[in-house]
């Protein structure tokens, strides 16, 4: 049997389902396979979404039509904001999903958006003729379309470690995929081998509460979409615990059992996420670390133990966790395990994500190396957009590093690849101020709208917040002279009292002085909502590190600006280091501000290529 696409998505999980939605948002007839309809948008690992930098990732989703936010808020236990101690920048949301309710909250959409076609197959084989990809299915089945979008997550010829025991299936026991691996290196794809972990699961009724710190929820703040009006509630409470000497000491007399350490385990696994007996080895000098302790869903006692995460044999696992206080007589569920899996090399992609090989074959999430809901889902809406762009004869969608952290993300797995499952983080941001959660919408509604997945509902919100930011900018500018009330208000609030007359934006420079505190003495900002006053507070208490930032980024742009022609041969020129030459050759970046962050070229190498590309040009006769 052969039926026909305008795109096929192969793998429904985060990448897959914000890729599949986009594309068939956008009107094209769309199928999204799965190997099993049970792990659509399945939260595999930690029950939670958002985080450090996750969080920024998340809502910049939202921003652009996406839909991972919307179902984070509506599926939400608990929620809190990450460094709310520290400055704007690096302040993310992050929240305890219901793992149940989140799967099947994505699966209703999925499966009643217009245009969209879910199937459960496994695909084993993918062939390109002409414009056309054909994607075959182990029952037999063929599919045909113009633009593929790979989204495979971890399953691609994975396996299951524990202590000796491993075995060839995917997340949570789904099976896996066994032939694709294949199929993509015989179409040319490098691929490499990756691992990951999960900790084990263990029953809520045999855990002793009385002995560990509660971790509670936020309230009033942010949710993750725009989209969003009921704030979520914190229905449950995360809890913390430590390991201890006898934690270590049982770790430390059974590492030869460790897969982790001996060597069975051969994948690559994420430095900024390690296991326990990583961290025991690496740390050595650390006597305790932190575990915390979060439930998986209202419908289950199972909890997660986050920062446990083992390859350990199944006994040794039931030693470790009974050494742990609150833990003595714990009962594991489900045990941890480690998975190995099959990826691509990102370099091997444009910027848009689409293969350099292969013509119309996008790729997005964890096959491309990447670790984290987040980190998927920010590729996966990318993905879609652009295969939808392709289909349409329009130019790609290129986030800049200062348009987005899913801009940082692409850019860095595509012009330096990844040696290990990269991780999204705030210091790989280094516009990250200007990069903060609450502004996603102001930065982002308006690219999502131009490329069609932002619907008029939303576009009608985004501008009511604009002008709303725009009136309140214009009211502070109002100065007023200095009388006793305003003399009682800046005492109070303990600041210098100004001598002469002041305005409300030179008030909100003050430390201790913010929109909401003017807004109840002086009620200047009537009718506004707290996420505009919060952010006229950013704005203007940061102004100037703003603006320093945006000179910054100006000479980023310049750069980025000037083009590197498709023809233009990196062999052929001359002043150039062979290692430089072989590198770009690799890479081939779209311009020069790309170039600049290839691994190993140098400054000195990027004047020497805008000479040669100025040269290139004129002698084209080209501008």
């Amino acid at each position: 049997m052969k039926e026909e696409y305008e795109a096929i998505v192969v793998g429904a999980g985060h990448a897959g389902c914000e890729a599949a939605l986009a594309l068939a948002r956008k009107g094209h007839k769309t199928l999204l396979t799965t190997i099993s309809l049970d792990a659509v948008a399945f939260l595999a690992c930690n029950p939670s979404i958002g985080g450090s930098a996750k969080g920024q990732l998340v809502s910049e989703v939202d921003a652009l039509g996406g839909e991972m936010g919307i179902i984070a808020d509506k599926t939400t236990l608990q929620i809190r904001m990450l460094n709310r101690g520290r400055g704007p920048a690096v302040q993310s949301l992050r929240a305890q999903t219901d793992k149940t309710q989140y799967h099947t909250e994505m699966k209703k959409v999925v499966e009643s958006t217009p245009n969209l076609f879910l199937k459960q197959a496994e695909v084993v084989d993918i062939k390109q003729k002409g414009e056309n990809i054909f994607v075959k299915t182990a029952v037999g089945d063929i599919f045909v379309a113009k633009v593929v979008v790979f989204a495979t997550g971890v399953y691609l010829d994975s396996r299951i470690i524990i202590g000796s025991y491993t075995e060839k299936v995917g997340p949570n026991g789904f099976k896996n995929a066994k032939k694709l691996s294949s199929s993509l290196r015989k179409l040319g794809f490098e691929l490499q081998r990756f691992k990951t972990g999960t900790p084990a699961r263990v029953n809520k009724r045999s855990i002793d509460f009385s002995q560990l710190e509660v971790q509670p929820g936020d309230d009033d703040i942010q949710s993750f979409s725009f989209m969003t009006d009921k704030k979520a509630k914190n229905s449950a409470n995360c809890y913390l615990t430590y390991t201890n000497p006898t934690t270590h000491e049982i770790i430390k007399a059974n590492l030869d059992k460790a897969p982790a350490i001996s060597g069975e385990i051969k994948g690559v696994g994420p430095r900024y996420c390690p296991s326990i007996e990583i961290k025991i080895v690496r740390f050595a000098d650390k006597d305790r670390h932190q575990l915390f302790l979060e439930p998986e869903a209202a419908s289950t006692s199972e909890i997660y133990l986050q920062g446990f995460s083992t390859s350990m044999p199944a006994d040794i696992q039931k030693e470790m966790i009974h050494s742990v206080k609150g833990l003595e007589n714990a009962e594991i569920m489900r045990d941890a395990y480690a998975i190995e899996y099959d990826c691509i090399n990102p370099i091997q992609l444009k910027p848009s994500l689409e293969s350099k090989i292969c013509e119309g074959m996008f790729f997005a999430g964890q096959i491309n190396g990447t670790s984290g809901y987040e980190e998927a889902a920010a590729q996966g809406i990318i993905a879609g957009i652009n295969a939808a762009l392709k289909l349409e004869g329009k130019d790609p969608l290129i986030l800049s590093r200062s348009d987005a952290y899913i801009g940082v993300l692409i850019d860095d797995i595509v012009t330096k690849g990844t040696s290990e499952p990269y991780r999204m983080m705030t210091s790989r941001a280094e516009y990250r101020l200007s990069l903060r959660q609450d502004n996603a919408d102001l930065r982002l509604t308006e690219i999502g709208r131009k490329v069609g997945l932002v619907d008029d509902k939303r576009w009608k919100r985004f501008l009511a917040k604009k002008r709303s930011l725009e009136l309140a900018k214009q009211k502070i500018l109002e100065k007023m002279k200095i009388d006793k009330k305003i003399k009682e208000f800046f005492e109070k609030n303990g600041e210098n009292v100004p001598k002469n007359s002041i305005s409300y934006k030179e008030m909100l420079k003050r430390s201790n002085i913010d929109a909401f505190k003017i807004n109840k003495e002086f009620g200047i900002f009537q009718g506004l909502n707290n996420d505009v006053l919060n952010e006229l507070n950013l704005i203007t208490k940061f102004e100037g590190y703003l603006k320093q930032q945006e000179e910054i980024i100006e000479k980023m742009k310049k750069m980025e600006r000037e083009i590197i022609p498709e023809d233009f041969d990196y062999q052929k020129q001359k002043g150039l280091k062979i290692e430089t030459i072989q590198k770009l050759s690799q890479v081939r970046p779209l311009n020069l501000g790309q170039a600049s962050r290839v691994s190993g070229v140098s400054p000195a190498d990027i004047a020497v290529l805008s000479v040669l590309i100025k040269k290139f040009k004129e002698k084209k006769g080209e501008k």
